[in-house]
């Protein structure tokens, strides 16, 4: 994974937009991953949904927490991805106050897929979700890779997190 460049694909978000009047004063916007990656140095973690218990409990939260740590160490943003729709998204960031990490919907798993970490878990009513990973990107172009061991569709290894913890990631960043 590592030096290879991260997918081309559009993002379907949702972004607020007062003229839009009403209780949901939200209107649809493209976002390319090139905008999202280009000219920055930025970590991206991945897992399997929002509102999961180690996504919601430990994972987000950490790297919601430790935002500062990162800057300080020449990262220029946190993002979040899941194959999750913008909505589903917004909600759950609403629910984890978040301020600093910016969540992604892929909620076609275009970019997932691409990849190559889209993984089946109907085995728990989910269908097709990512599998938990996390990376440095410097200016669309994958730096370090961190990926939970046992990649399956079955679920046989549980949902393991470790290697794409913030800790892992900062521990990469201050050796250098």
């Amino acid at each position: 994974m590592e030096g290879r460049k991260v997918p081309s694909v559009v993002f379907k978000t949702r972004v607020r937009d007062e003229s839009v009047g009403g209780p949901n004063p939200f209107r649809w916007q493209d976002v390319a991953s090139d905008e999202l990656f280009a000219g920055k140095r930025v970590v991206v973690f991945s897992l399997p949904g929002a509102f999961t218990p180690t996504c919601s409990n430990e994972q987000c939260p950490a790297f919601e927490r430790l935002y500062d740590e990162f800057r300080a160490l020449g990262i220029d943003e946190i993002y979040c991805l899941s194959v999750n729709d913008a909505f589903v998204m917004f909600q759950w960031g609403k629910s984890l106050n978040l301020a600093k990490v910016k969540l992604i919907p892929d909620g076609s798993g275009h970019f997932t897929r691409r990849m190559g970490m889209l993984i089946d878990k109907d085995h728990v009513g989910f269908g097709m979700r990512s599998w938990r990973y996390a990376m440095v990107v410097n200016d669309g172009v994958v730096e370090k890779w961190f990926e939970e061991p046992g990649i399956n569709d079955e679920g046989k290894n549980g949902d393991p997190y470790g290697e794409s913890a913030p800790e892992s990631v900062l521990g990469y960043l201050q050796s250098r």
